[in-house]
């Protein structure tokens, strides 16, 4: 009799539904949601792939494109030309940054108070102008000094340059994009050190390391690949901003084309030239970011295997 109670009393509390049947008709019921929800994924998917269609159907039937003026100038000498300079403004403007944000990040975290006042007044300088306005400023810089000379402060001067020689268009690009992106890539490896543990510093100094050694075999290497999707990001950004040194003569891709359909006034096939090299572009540097993400991620994985105590049975 006590049983048959206890019996009872258990299936007054257990819950609509939990019985065998409950349990296929909840598990019908998800597989239903599943589905519907597969359905509405599915029809999303379609819509736009025929959207995608209707826009590239578009542009390639648009006579106004003249494909055949694209085809012709894609791969010709001047285009060519302008893409060797833009990858060029490109490369040695991220590696200044990176070098020059390194040490601007380390000042910052320093002690010293000099150290981080001098940080801080260039960081606000650099992210305060516009890159275009820092373009024209670097380009006609041979206005504000016309000699550049290298002697003791206050003493006589050892060497002389003329300004106008040295600080050519080229020249100006690429400081001053190194030097604008050094105040944006400081930030980033600034809070990249921030993230590793301070611990593994002191822990390297208490065995007789010293304080750049550690940084330089345990603190970067870790804040490294925290810092690469950040700074992978400035560099796509950076060589698309690579275009505003046509406002001041440098012979890049864009200031490449508008010389060409300035001559033949055939600026839409041009400008769409001009798009397909920048695509391409970023599409290398996009499928280059994504593998040294993936290389880290496997060679931290590895580190961690390989450090790991051998457990013994």
């Amino acid at each position: 009799m006590t049983t048959t109670t206890t019996d009872r009393s258990r299936a007054e509390k257990r819950p609509a539904g939990a019985g065998p049947s409950g349990g296929a008709a909840a598990g019908l019921e998800r597989t239903e949601r599943r589905l519907r929800r597969n359905t509405g994924v599915k029809l999303v998917g379609v819509l736009a792939a025929l959207l995608l269609a209707f826009v590239v159907q578009g542009i390639a039937r648009n006579s106004a494109l003249e494909w055949r003026v694209v085809g012709s100038y894609l791969f010709s000498g001047p285009i060519l030309d302008g893409v060797l300079r833009t990858l060029l403004i490109t490369v040695t403007s991220i590696a200044i940054a990176v070098v020059l944000g390194v040490l601007l990040a380390n000042m910052r975290l320093s002690r010293n108070r000099v150290l981080q006042a001098v940080n801080a007044v260039y960081v606000w300088f650099f992210r305060s102008i516009p890159l275009l306005v820092l373009l024209i400023i670097a380009y006609n810089f041979s206005l504000l000094y016309a000699h550049l000379s290298l002697g003791l402060p206050f003493g006589p001067s050892f060497v002389t340059f003329t300004t106008a020689h040295v600080v050519t268009a080229l020249t100006a690009a690429i400081i001053t994009f190194g030097l604008q992106q050094a105040a944006y890539t400081s930030e980033v490896v600034r809070a990249a050190i921030m993230s590793v543990s301070r611990g593994q510093v002191e822990a390297a100094e208490t065995l007789g390391v010293t304080y750049w050694g550690a940084m330089r075999r345990i603190v970067l290497p870790q804040a490294a690949r925290i810092a690469l999707p950040p700074v992978a990001n400035e560099t796509i950004n950076l060589c698309k901003s690579t275009s505003l040194v046509a406002f001041i003569s440098v012979p890049d891709l864009l200031y490449s084309v508008q010389e060409v359909y300035a001559a033949n006034f055939k600026v839409l096939p041009l400008l769409v030239v001009a798009t397909i090299w920048y695509m391409a572009i970023v599409s290398v540097m996009s499928a280059a970011q994504w593998w040294l993400e993936r290389s880290m991620r496997r060679t931290r994985r590895t580190t961690r295997i390989a450090l790991a105590p051998e457990v013994v049975e």
